[in-house]
Order: C-alpha cells, then structure tokens, then sequence
C-alpha cells in the first residue's frame, strides 16, 4: 500500500497520541509533520509501517518533553502508596480528566509507558523497544504513573468489593506484579475445596508474593461472575463454570482466596459484566 495513504489513514492516532503524551494539539500537529518527513528521508527498510510511525512520534515526543524539563533518572523501584488499586478499574475512562489534571508530574518516560499501554493497548516490549528500556522496568514506569493518577483523597476501606476484585484479575491476566501485591493483604490465603484441588488448584497458599506469583500472568480464562450473589470470578471451559474463584475482601484488598469446584457451588455461578457489581 502506498505511503501517503497509510500514513493518513494513521495519522487521526497519531495525533491523538502525540496530543496526550504533550497535552499540546498543536505541537502534536507539529510533532506528526515531523513523523511525516522523517519517512520521506528514512533509507530504512520498513516492514510495519504503523508501527514505525508509533515509534517516530513518540520518540520525537520524549525529545520534546525533555527539552522542555530535566530528565528524570528513572528507577525501577515504586513508591509506597496509600491509594486505592482499585480505581484502575475505573481508570480506562477517566484517563482523560487525570491526565489533564496530574500529568505534570510525571517524567517523560512514565507518560510515554503510560499512554501507549493504557490508552492505547501498545504492549511493554514494544514500549521497551521505544524507550531504550526493558519491558519489566517498562511496566513499572507504567505502573508508577498510574499510581500517581489516580485520586489521593480515596481511602482504602469502604471501597466495593467489585472493584477489588477485576482489579485484581486485571493486574493478573497483565501480568502486573506490584499491582497484585498492592491488592493484597499481608496474610492473604488462597485454598482450594476437595473438587478443585483435583482440577490442580494448589491445596494452600500463604502470603502476598506467594499468591501473587500464582497469579501473576494467569487468569486469562477467568471471568467475572457471581457466586451466590457475590462478586467474584470463574474459571470457564466450553462455557461451562469448571472453577470458581471466591473473594473475601477486607478494608479493600484480597484477605483469602477459595478454589471452590463443588458441582453444588458452580450451579449457582452466574456470569456478571465486568465492572458491575451486580446484575
């Protein structure tokens, strides 16, 4: 396909990345004219287009921002915080009021993790790639903003148990570490009932890193249901419930975990919306 038609067909996302990372719509004009001259000069061999173009704007968006400020020496550590983890849920759509509000306090490599892994689904080896990093210090850039962007002013406790709980799943199915130790307690337990541990659930677990090393990357499968009129999830298998995970939440984050897997149980399993905390 020829250029000029793939990048124009681009360019309405191109701009709409360039404006969030820079909160400028005209520099995001400016900044995707570059992108555009940039490939008429490249002698590079290009095999994704879009994709290259994703990478030029936004590296010409973090040569921007460090202009305009010191660069941040980025760590790999993440600050303690006393937000609710479970505003992640809600995240996706007000992304755009926080930004406009607590962008300034990122640094330019946390906006850049931030925006195209939240608002735009780019994958953290991709980010990785752009930001000269890693895609484990990548996802705690990420993961670093988000704290950041989320409201202060909310405590822990009195949050609905829902919100805990696709967070949770959320963070598991992302494989995202320090959000799933950020949602559990300091003594959670996971166990597993007689019909469960003989689908291979673990019999006990104790722990924050214990459980969250379970969980970490899994849960793909999962969705969220009700369990006896409970928020929680399932494990499915041709679109029948084979597990279901039943949350016990305290003060916010994930006290136990039960594997439950009797056929009594699963009956009364009943799918739910994520994001809903009843039907």
């Amino acid at each position: 396909m020829d250029e000029t038609v793939v990048f124009e067909r681009e360019r309405p996302r191109l701009l709409s990345l360039a404006g969030r990372i820079l909160r400028d719509n005209t520099e995001a004009e400016d900044i995707v004219q570059q992108a555009w001259l940039r490939l008429h000069t490249t002698d590079a061999e290009i095999e994704n287009l879009p994709g290259w173009l994703t990478t030029v704007t936004t590296r010409l968006c973090l040569d921007r921002l460090r202009a305009e400020k010191p660069i941040l020496v980025e760590d790999t550590t993440l600050p303690s915080t006393t937000t609710d983890p479970a505003d992640e849920v809600a995240l996706a759509e007000t992304v755009g009021t926080a930004l406009r509000v607590v962008f300034d306090r990122l640094s330019p490599n946390e906006r850049v993790a931030f925006v195209l892994h939240d608002s735009f689904s780019v994958d953290f080896p991709t980010i990785a790639t752009i930001l000269g990093s890693t895609p484990a210090a990548t996802r705690k850039l990420a993961s670093r903003a988000r704290s950041k962007v989320r409201p202060h002013d909310i405590g822990r406790s009195g949050r609905a148990d829902w919100k805990v709980i696709d967070a949770f799943l959320a963070a598991a199915r992302e494989g995202d570490f320090e959000q799933l130790l950020e949602l559990l307690a300091p003594g959670v337990v996971v166990a597993g009932d007689e019909a469960a541990i003989a689908t291979g659930t673990p019999t006990r677990l104790e722990g924050k890193s214990a459980v969250a090393a379970l969980f970490n990357g899994a849960a793909k499968a999962a969705l969220p249901v009700f369990i006896d009129g409970r928020a929680g999830a399932a494990w499915f298998h041709r679109g029948s419930a084979r597990v279901a995970f039943d949350f016990t939440v305290i003060d916010g984050v994930v006290a136990r975990i039960d594997f439950r897997a009797d056929p009594v149980v699963l009956a009364a399993v009943v799918r739910r919306d994520a994001g809903k905390s009843r039907g």
